[in-house]
């Protein structure tokens, strides 16, 4: 999980929230953060280990693929709270079924992303 290795190494509150990223709500609000970054799986209909970051707008189109909660409410809560900047950086999987393992070009572009926030940390 990306948001386990990114914990600790950078300069921001990590939380893996599984399939139920609303049982986290609390956690986030009390963080105060100016920005939120949600990593979840995205069909693109692109290549599997494409990602793309898609801005607050753009998530109310695009959505998570693994969660029940409507990403639209989830959002729209979330912007109401904290008054912060919400992210989703998307990777395209090879196959959306829950629980599948991940394929290695999903792997690689993990840890390319991994690789790119640490850097960015340290400068």
């Amino acid at each position: 999980c990306l948001v386990n290795r990114l914990e600790g190494h950078i300069d921001a509150l990590c939380i893996d929230a599984g399939s139920a990223p609303e049982n986290y709500l609390g956690k986030i609000i009390k963080a105060l953060a100016d920005v939120i970054i949600f990593i979840d799986a995205v069909d693109f209909n692109k290549e599997p280990g494409y990602y793309e970051i898609l801005e607050q707008g753009e998530l109310l189109k695009a959505g998570f693929t693994t969660h029940d909660l409507s990403p639209k409410m989830l959002i729209e809560y979330l912007t109401i709270e904290t008054k912060a900047k919400i992210y989703l950086l998307g990777v395209q999987p090879k196959d959306l079924g829950f629980g599948e393992e991940l394929s290695p070009p999903v792997q690689k572009a993990l840890s390319e992303l991994e690789f790119l926030f640490k850097s960015r940390h340290k400068l």
